[in-house]
């Protein structure tokens, strides 16, 4: 059963309004954020405390605390995408619940902010929470967009995402990428005995949780299009093979059971199918199997190490790595193997590509000079350097395809932490976790 749900009638909503709409401003213009200008021309917003009709306490603290909660994580979303520039908390007026509704619109202009977001956080009889989130244009006294979520107290941290993700949406004609998570590897401990978690979090940093217990190592983690199950390589019994977890249960399964190295695991985006690598004593091939385990069918059978394959979000070709021609390269394929053709040619190596959930764009590790995040077209034109940091690898994309993560190594100690960069190259910005962390893999919008 989901824990939240749109409140049409509650919030008396009208018509929905196109994401990719742009609503007049007052100056005869659209207000519209630029995707295209990163952290150079982000538009002032104003997001105050959201009041409550009536304070009441709740297992998640009481409805004036969260008011202001939820309005503190739609802030910090909306800063952290580059593209919104919120006004300082000091100058932000007490809203009223009656004012929800019904804006004081020159307060705000006198702010500077070009958009408004308010909302309210109610308690209701049966135990859960009604959060609502409004949207203004505030030069056009105009209202953008409503939406209601009802959630459990547990689950108020998502309806303030989805708020998030409402204005993001509606101002930028991109799709929303705050409701979702992010799996990777925590790392603790000296570089020559480090400790291989694997933990869950929010986009944020927020309800963080180890999955693992450090006894075996684990690389690679990689989500299912379903979010309940992770597939990642474990050293378990100092044999590094693929395994299968369950996040709900903590049950983890072997893939295969081959006496052979598998590795670099990744779902089909329709969930049916499981590509990884297999070493086989010359080299290492790419193989597909069922999600539910079976025999492994062989995608490639070329020379040398093949690994790295991501699929296309429709699910009909593979990307992946190849040093067959003499240098680590990638290569596109159809799913079933045939029509395999380079795509790499700017010079280095290339590794670790994933495919945009949009589909036009690969993400890749380049190495050459240090490793560097980078992108290109499926069909390798257009490839652009998104990241200039000594050791930056592993990308992994939002589930609009707008921002990617990845892991950045520091020269000398060894630390890793996760970053994230747009596709403008311009906000790059640190991700939080407890201890080191390494190899992030970003989740589809949570359901």
């Amino acid at each position: 059963m989901k824990v939240w749900k749109l409140m049409a009638a509650l919030l008396q909503l009208t018509a929905p309004i196109a994401l990719s709409a742009q609503a007049p401003s007052g100056n005869g213009g659209r207000l519209v954020v630029d995707i295209n200008g990163g952290i150079s021309q982000p538009m002032p917003i104003a997001i105050p405390v959201m009041p409550t009709p009536a304070p009441k306490g709740t297992p998640a603290g009481d409805t004036a605390s969260l008011g202001d909660r939820v309005a503190q994580i739609v802030t910090d979303d909306l800063k952290g995408s580059g593209l919104f520039q919120p006004v300082p908390k000091g100058r932000l007026a007490a809203v009223a619940y009656p004012q929800v509704t019904a804006p004081d619109f020159p307060t705000w202009a006198n702010t500077g902010a070009q958009a408004l977001v308010q909302g309210f956080v109610q308690a209701n009889n049966d135990g859960t929470l009604t959060v609502g989130c409004y949207l203004y244009d505030v030069f056009a006294k105009t209202e953008l967009a409503r939406q209601g979520f009802v959630v459990t107290p547990a689950y108020w941290r998502r309806a303030a995402h989805k708020c998030a993700d409402t204005v993001y949406t509606r101002l930028t004609g991109e799709g929303p990428y705050f409701d979702s998570r992010v799996v990777y590897v925590s790392e603790t401990g000296p570089k020559n005995h480090r400790i291989k978690r694997l933990a869950i979090m929010d986009q944020d940093g927020a309800n963080h949780r180890f999955l693992t217990n450090g006894q075996a190592i684990v690389l690679t983690p990689r989500f299912a299009p379903n979010q309940q199950t992770i597939t990642y390589m474990s050293f378990s019994g100092n044999r590094p093979r693929v395994y299968v977890y369950d996040i709900g249960s903590g049950h983890q399964r072997l893939l295969v059971d081959q006496p052979n190295m598998t590795f670099a695991p990744r779902f089909s985006p329709d969930g049916r199918y499981i590509v990884f690598s297999m070493s086989n004593g010359a080299g290492t091939d790419i193989y597909r199997v069922a999600a539910g385990g079976g025999a492994p069918q062989r995608l490639t059978n070329g020379p040398g190490i093949n690994t790295g394959p991501c699929y296309s979000p429709d699910g009909a070709r593979i990307v992946f790595e190849s040093d067959r021609s003499g240098t680590q390269q990638l290569y596109v394929m159809n799913a079933d193997g045939s029509h395999q053709q380079r795509i790499s040619f700017g010079g280095g190596r290339y590794a670790t590509p994933a495919w945009s959930p949009r589909g036009d764009l690969i993400a890749f590790t380049k190495i050459g000079g240090g490793f560097n995040v980078g992108v290109m077209s499926p069909s390798g034109g257009g490839e652009k350097t998104l990241t200039h940091g000594w050791q930056d690898e592993g990308p992994s994309w939002s589930p609009n395809g707008r921002v990617i993560m990845y892991f950045r190594t520091a020269q000398g100690s060894g630390h890793a932490d996760l970053w994230s960069v747009d596709l403008t190259g311009v906000n790059e910005r640190r991700i939080p976790t407890p201890l080191d962390g390494s190899d992030p893999s970003w989740s589809p919008l949570l359901p």
